[in-house]
Parts: C-alpha cells; sequence; structure tokens
C-alpha cells in the first residue's frame, strides 16, 4: 500500500516512519519517499492500522492506496 504523507523532511523522518509501523509489524517492508511524500508498505497491518502508526509517530497522512 502507498501512503501519502506530510511533514516528513530528513533522515530523523524516514526512521520515525518506518520505526512506527515496524514496532507493530516487526516483519513490515517501509519504503519511505521523502520527495514525493509517500510511504510505500508492505505489511499484514490494515490500511487504518498503518495510517494510526504513522499518526502516532507525529505525521499527517494525506490518503492512501
Amino acid at each position: 500500500m502507498q501512503v501519502q504523507v506530510e511533514g516528513m523532511s530528513c533522515g530523523h523522518c524516514v526512521k520515525a516512519v518506518t520505526r512506527a509501523i515496524t514496532e507493530r509489524d516487526a516483519a513490515a517492508k517501509v519504503n519511505v519517499d521523502l520527495g514525493a511524500g509517500r510511504v510505500d508498505v508492505d505489511s499484514r497491518l490494515s490500511p487504518a492500522e498503518v495510517t494510526a502508526a504513522i499518526a502516532d509517530a507525529g505525521y499527517t497522512v494525506k490518503g492512501t492506496n
């Protein structure tokens, strides 16, 4: 799934978003594209769980695909 995220701007943001997801699913594969404001997630988590994890890390989710 792809998630559009607002507010990511640096390596710390990448680590924070990745950690937020992998804490809930250790096997998740997470790829963050800062320029596009996109996070690609391959996980057993539902879209709602991924969105909640990113929001809990302090970022605004603009949408999912």
